[in-house]
């Protein structure tokens, strides 16, 4: 008997536009283009944009502005409706609720799980607190550990390591570099792309 199949999927370049590069593109502050996609280590990353955030007094108000604005990619809605139909879908993100719920509205409210998001009285952000390190691997694992075929995706160093512990994994639209540094995940394009990728090998069809 085939086990249920469950997919999980990055949220930030997999089904919406980077957070922090529109924001970045509406502040004019080129700092803030820098993602997973180049700076494999979170931690420093978080830490670079608080304090660019401080620098220029930006405040959790003119994030979620920027963020209202945005809509998931094209054709990303059909995608999830497209997977929700045939399977299990969990978006495992290291973004935060307090950045994500706009765009989850928008996608139909898949399960998402990120982290938090540590604001003052005045809006600033202060610090950031991570459900626990490396989630993306570790869910993946509680899942395959409940008897469920897993199936990911993403584009990003901070999604390799989930992409290694599930049983069948796949970039999705990743910067030039990432595959030759990790050759072994097929990489997909378009949304048919990675329907087709998933579709063989969670025999969703």
């Amino acid at each position: 008997m085939q086990k249920p199949v469950i997919v999980c999927l990055d949220l930030e370049g997999v089904l919406v536009p980077e957070i922090w590069i529109n924001v970045a593109k509406k502040t004019g502050i080129e700092e803030l283009k820098v993602t997973t996609r180049e700076m494999p280590n979170y931690d420093t990353l978080m830490k670079q944009r608080l304090a660019i955030l401080d620098q220029h007094h930006l405040t959790i108000r003119d994030i979620q502005e920027v963020i209202g604005k945005m809509g998931p990619l094209d054709g990303a809605s059909e995608f999830i409706s497209w997977l929700r139909e045939r399977c299990q879908v969990l978006i495992l993100s290291d973004t935060f609720y307090q950045f994500a719920l706009p765009l989850m509205r928008q996608l139909g409210f898949p399960t998402l799980f990120c982290n938090q998001l540590e604001i003052d009285g005045t809006g600033r952000i202060v610090n950031y607190r991570m459900r626990m390190d490396n989630q993306k691997k570790h869910s993946v694992a509680a899942l395959k550990s409940l008897n469920f075929y897993t199936l990911a995706a993403g584009d990003a160093y901070n999604d390799t390591a989930m992409l290694g512990e599930a049983d069948a994994g796949f970039f999705f639209r990743p910067p030039d570099h990432l595959p030759k540094e990790f050759p072994q995940y097929p990489v997909t394009m378009t949304y048919r792309e990675l329907q087709d990728q998933f579709a063989r090998a969670g025999n969703l069809d």
